[in-house]
């Protein structure tokens, strides 16, 4: 499998001294005393914003150790030719640049006017040619802010690209339409998987769960569901989903089983967060189906009608996931008009465009254990090593949109087949979920509706 080219461009360790006279304290940057924010510009990107500390000590050294990302952007291919000039749409000769303006104040708006006062601006410039093959530093340090060169604040940063490929793989359909699932790079779409929905009958749940190890339990929660067997209750619900990757040869690589009914809660039409649907997440190995992930999913309420979710990682060994699972992502997608589901290990808690996003933490003892080997990238380490870094992401459509998820798999991810599956099932767990959150006042597509019971003649 061949990645496509992704330049990662982060910017970091901010920080902001200003000539007005401070006395000597013990800690070098209060950001709880330093009312400054910033905006983060590079063309057809949105902007990003992100708190300034305050630098107060005399000699104005930015203090060592590693500070938090303040923005990252994520550049395709045709990104990189746009803001280069290469593309058809874009003829200019500008080198590209990216613009930081810093302001004093709160963030927000007032009013319906940009609250804080702006101090000044700086301007980096860009060298994206180099940094498609090897990490390029574009800016390091201090740097005056404004037109001002004689004690004029001055404004500390750093801002780095590194390669970050990836593979890009597209459903050629719905996931409930069994597709055909296509490896993406450029304008060459090759054929690398097969997907199958399928309703789990009561035989096929009894002999999955037959499959599958003992039910480790944490603070009360169940990671294994009995597959809703406690649940099956003559409600309105939506059970029984199951997704099954398969590679070219037939051979299941991955799968996403409903483990949890989509229910609708007492006296509504919609599932609630307090008592979500759930898919498990499966890889083979060792003859059977193991657990790999968990994806929850419901419907929010308020002005903002979204569908909520939380993925957690089910650790390998029974005795780390008696522990409990790592949060990975909980956000949200409109469902109107679809948005991106992402993991991106950061340094610290960000924000995926999509709603509040939490990161995972480094605790468990041992990286997990590719069941084969097919690929020629990567490792399979996360969360366990190195916790930052793009994972994956998936463009997941609205409720009245046309579905063909499109998943983007960092290559540090994947090692072998059954590695990049997995990652394709969760994008169609999540996308079918956007329909099993559907209110229950509406009707599903044909292909979501279990077929009528065959009439007996006898």
């Amino acid at each position: 499998m061949d990645p496509c080219p992704y330049v990662r461009l982060t910017v970091g360790n901010l920080g902001l001294k200003t000539p007005v006279a401070a006395k000597p304290v013990r800690s070098a940057v209060h950001p709880s005393s330093s009312p400054f924010f910033c905006k983060i510009k590079v063309k057809n990107f949105s902007i990003q914003s992100a708190v300034v500390p305050y630098i107060a000590s005399e000699n104005g050294q930015f203090p060592e150790g590693n500070s938090p990302t303040a923005a990252t952007f994520h550049l395709s291919k045709s990104d990189l030719d746009r803001l280069k000039g290469k593309s058809s749409l874009c003829s200019t000769s500008t080198p590209p640049h990216m613009t930081i303006s810093v302001f004093s104040g709160r963030r927000g708006t007032t009013c319906g006017l940009n609250s804080g006062r702006l101090l000044g601006e700086v301007s980096v410039p860009l060298d994206l040619e180099a940094a498609e093959s090897r990490a390029v530093i574009f800016h390091s340090g201090w740097i005056n802010l404004g037109k001002e060169t004689k004690r004029g604040a001055q404004f500390h940063l750093n801002v780095k690209a590194e390669p970050d490929p990836r593979f890009v793989f597209q459903f050629d359909g719905a996931p409930e339409c069994s597709p055909q699932i296509f490896l993406v790079r450029g304008n060459v779409r090759q054929p690398v998987f097969t997907c199958k929905f399928s309703f789990r009958t009561a035989a096929d749940r009894s002999q999955r769960s037959r499959s599958l190890p003992p039910e480790p339990r944490c603070g009360g929660r169940v990671w294994l569901s009995s597959f809703g067997s406690d649940r099956e209750r003559s409600v309105k619900e939506r059970k029984g989903w199951s997704i099954t990757i398969h590679d070219l040869s037939g051979s299941p690589v991955a799968a996403a089983s409903m483990v949890t009914p989509f229910v609708a809660s007492p006296g509504s039409d919609r599932v609630s967060r307090s008592n979500p649907g759930c898919w498990l997440i499966l890889r083979p190995g060792d003859g059977t189906w193991k657990p790999w992930g968990r994806l929850e999913a419901w419907r929010e309420r308020g002005p903002a009608d979204g569908l909520g979710y939380r993925f957690e990682l089910i650790p390998d060994s029974a005795a780390s996931a008696a522990a409990g699972g790592i949060v990975l992502t909980e956000s949200t997608i409109s469902c109107s008009r679809g948005g991106k589901f992402v993991i991106d290990l950061k340094n610290s808690s960000g924000n995926n465009g999509n709603g509040s996003t939490r990161s995972a933490s480094s605790s468990a003892p041992s990286p997990i254990c590719s069941p084969g080997s097919s690929g020629d990238f990567g490792y399979l380490l996360w969360p366990y090593c190195a916790p930052r870094g793009f994972v994956m992401s998936a463009v997941i459509a609205g409720e009245k949109s046309k579905s063909h998820p499109t998943v983007e798999v960092s290559v540090q991810q994947v090692n072998c087949t059954e590695d990049a599956a997995v990652h394709v099932a969760l994008s169609a767990a999540l996308d079918l979920s956007m329909d099993a959150c559907r209110l229950f006042s509406q009707k599903l597509r044909k292909e979501l509706c279990p077929p009528p019971p065959h009439d007996s003649p006898f």
